[in-house]
């Protein structure tokens, strides 16, 4: 396509691409325009983009930039995507934007991706150390242990914070390496790193999205701030832009803050969707499509009206369970119809981080549930900085108090709200710019435009309006549970439970897959990696991985002692169980798993401590971990069932000894040699850790022996219930009608109450 110099010199670059959506309203398109003018840009596209204005064809018009706008500091080529993260300094972190965010996010979890590499890792058995050894690129935090952004309360916090966990706060971190494919046969376990290169990394912001439905997004700050549908068709009006090949953004606009109104079609929002999220946060911990309310499984039913199975999402089927009580759009009373976003509690530098180079999410994530919420004895702003990840360490009693003010960024950059008495605080000491106290409320102000009036703990006990005893009882006067619980240990309704990670690595007959950290690492001038090429999968690296599943479970999940020494929800997380086979076709590992450092040498079968995003109104019942052997770590059901892992079996004519009668059978089921007991058992009832639980904290481990013996109850039905053999005595206390639930804790109370009066210690 080529247009007319006059026409060009008139329309720039919407000579060609007039009925693109303007990429925002008010002050951000105001100062991209403003800045545009001085580049002979009135659109201001090149503030941008980069790029000639007066381009009479694509060629001439994708490229270049202005000398004026290279000098400053701004666009020095033509970027197709703006926002990828290795040219963002001189697009959107340009001197009068977002400056400072690139180096940022190229420093945060979202583009090292530190953790989930030194959690696979660990489980493989390539590492034996809690240190963030290796991230997606080589970095260096050059400018120290001070972040670059917060405020003197929090940036004091995270110096002391990056002193006391150096291995989960390292000054610098290695490209994760290549894999020698010769050193395989006598080190199958480095197969491992195959397996993080090729399925695990290809979901950080460096890099663009999989070509797969529901994984489409751009890179860096694209990634987020630019929607993608699940399908990955265009649906705007820029007539250059295809819109039937998948992988194009939805529309050429910004998804941000309550301020950025996005409008498509008949509708118009605000703030970021959780789908976009989604697009990364679907695997590993599956905090994304857990807070959706969908798990995957691998039926895909029901059938469609044609007799076609579910179309994969990220490639799986999935179930609806029950979506996160702040996604629902259901409402607690009194509050709007709708849902929470994903922006609306994490932060900026939860999402973009701080400047310094955390090795995992609890290094980063500066937030916990009782910086809104305050526990029943104290509000938020009663509660001491660092409550809620103590990392059992003592706390000073110094209340964090409110902020009168906003943090600089939120203040510039997203909607600034009233401040009312004053901005709540987080864990880490800077403040919610979108929750304030407003007399003897809490209000959060949601990215979607909806306001909501958060449950204060200590309010409702004050008022007595609990909704049940139970949630009183639980909360107020078992005090050990606020003291050492999180909240989501009892408010998370499910998580996803993925058992066993059966994994084979194939490096015969030249075996090759997409290899996301070569990707990564190969960019072009400008800023686009080599995977970014549609129809195509970038650059690949030897072996090919194929996984699958033990089992799924969703129910109630077992407990554990997470990173910062609190009782949580854990889940399954690498559990390898691995088959490699070399280059000569020689299989060196058969169904293997891999020993782990922790408890004097454990299982590679990890459980991971996680905040599964699940959260229900009514937390989970006493007796789902007082009386459950699973939520104790001894398995489902005690771990009574599924323990023939380690010698497989074979279904054909047999003996009544078990001795297979034909000659000519096969194993229905390989063995794991090492695998003597349930996968969803992690501790021996004396004690014994059978595998390994957390990789990144010394304080992640099952729930300890004494807290076990404390919580587990299961002689309560016999308590009373062995009385029924004697007769005489049962028929004294045994109704003829029917005993309901009520009527049992009736007679319990009596029982408690009778006790009390004997004068019985």
């Amino acid at each position: 396509m080529q247009v007319s110099e006059e026409l060009a010199a008139e329309k720039g670059c919407l000579s060609c691409h007039e009925g693109i959506e303007r990429f925002t309203e008010g002050v951000m398109m105001d100062t991209i325009m403003a800045f545009g003018e001085d580049y002979n840009d009135p659109e201001g596209c090149t503030m941008c983009h980069g790029g000639t204005v007066g381009g009479t064809t694509a060629e001439l018009a994708h490229a270049g930039a202005h000398p004026d706008m290279i000098e400053n500091g701004g666009p020095d080529m033509f970027f197709p995507d703006p926002g990828a993260v290795w040219i963002a300094d001189k697009t959107c972190g340009q001197s009068g934007c977002h400056e400072g965010y690139a180096d940022r996010q190229i420093k945060s979890l979202m583009n090292t991706e530190a953790g989930k590499l030194q959690g696979n890792l660990w489980s493989w058995g390539v590492i034996d150390t809690h240190r963030s050894v290796y991230g997606n690129y080589d970095l260096v935090d050059e400018d120290g242990n001070v972040p670059s952004v917060g405020t003197e309360a929090y940036k004091e916090y995270m110096v002391a914070f990056s002193e006391a966990h150096p291995d989960q706060m390292p000054d610098s971190m290695e490209q994760v390496p290549e894999v020698d494919v010769d050193a395989i046969s006598e080190h199958p376990n480095l197969a491992g790193i195959t397996y993080s290169r090729q399925q695990c990394q290809r979901c950080h912001v460096g890099v663009t999205g999989r070509e797969k439905r529901g994984d489409f997004r751009g890179a860096g700050c694209s990634s987020c701030h630019v929607p993608y549908s699940n399908e990955g068709f265009y649906e705007g009006g820029d007539p250059t832009i295809s819109k039937d090949q998948p992988g194009k953004l939805l529309t050429h606009q910004l998804q941000a803050t309550r301020k950025s109104v996005v409008k498509h079609g008949d509708l118009e929002y605000s703030g970021i969707p959780s789908e976009t999220c989604n697009s990364c946060h679907n695997r590993g911990k599956r905090i994304g499509v857990s807070y959706q309310g969908i798990m995957e499984f691998p039926y895909g039913s029901p059938y469609d009206e044609k007799g076609g199975k579910q179309p994969k999402l990220h490639t799986k089927n999935y179930l609806y369970i029950k979506d996160d009580l702040h996604h629902s759009v259901q409402s607690r009373d009194g509050n709007p119809e709708g849902g929470m976003l994903c922006q609306d509690c994490h932060t900026s530098i939860d999402m973009h981080g701080d400047g310094n180079l955390p090795g995992t999410t609890l290094a980063q994530v500066e937030i916990e549930c009782e910086d809104c919420h305050g526990t029943v004895s104290k509000y938020p702003w009663e509660l001491p900085l660092g409550y809620g990840e103590e990392f059992q360490t003592e706390l000073a009693d110094t209340p964090r108090g409110l902020s009168e003010e906003a943090a600089d960024e939120t203040i510039m950059f997203a909607t600034d709200y009233e401040a009312k008495d004053g901005f709540l605080l987080t864990a880490r000491g800077n403040p919610f710019g979108n929750v304030v106290k407003d007399g003897d409320k809490v209000m959060l102000h949601s990215a979607s435009g909806l306001d909501f009036e958060i449950p204060v703990l200590k309010q409702i006990a004050t008022d007595g309006t609990w909704k049940n005893q139970n949630a009183q009882v639980a909360m107020m006067s078992v005090g050990k549970h606020m003291e050492s619980m999180e909240c989501y240990a009892c408010h998370a309704d499910w998580a996803p439970q993925c058992y066993g990670c059966h994994i084979t690595v194939d490096y015969s007959e030249g075996k090759t897959d997409v290899d996301w950290i070569a990707n990564a690492n190969a960019r072009e001038p400008n800023g686009l990696t080599a995977d970014n090429v549609l129809g195509t999968n970038g650059l690949t690296s030897a072996g090919k991985v194929s996984e699958t599943r033990s089992y799924l479970r969703w129910e109630e999940p077992t407990l554990g002692i997470n990173g910062e020494g609190r009782v949580s929800p854990l889940m399954p997380g690498c559990q390898v169980i691995t088959t490699v086979i070399d280059k000569d076709g020689n299989t060196v590992a058969h169904n293997e798993t891999w020993m782990t450092p922790d408890a004097g040498g454990t299982k590679g079968l990890d459980h991971a401590a996680v905040q599964p995003h699940t959260a229900g109104r009514e937390a989970r019942s006493c007796e789902s971990c007082h009386n459950n052997p699973k939520a104790l770590g001894y398995g489902i059901m005690g771990g009574r069932f599924m323990a023939g892992y380690d010698d497989g079996f074979v279904v054909d004519l047999e003996t009544a000894f078990g001795e297979t009668i034909p000659q000519q059978h096969q194993l229905q089921s390989q063995p794991v040699p090492s695998l003597d007991h349930d996968l969803s058992r992690i501790v021996t009832e004396d004690g014994e850790q059978l595998v390994t639980v957390g990789s990144h904290w010394p304080l992640t481990g099952p729930l300890p022996q004494e807290m076990r013996e404390k919580m587990e109850r299961t002689g309560l039905c016999m308590g009373c219930h062995q009385n029924m053999t004697d007769e005489a005595l049962w028929e004294k206390v045994n109704t003829p009608a029917f005993v309901n639930n009520e009527e049992h804790q009736d007679v319990m109370d009596q029982a408690i109450h009778s006790l009390a009066e004997t004068g019985r210690n």
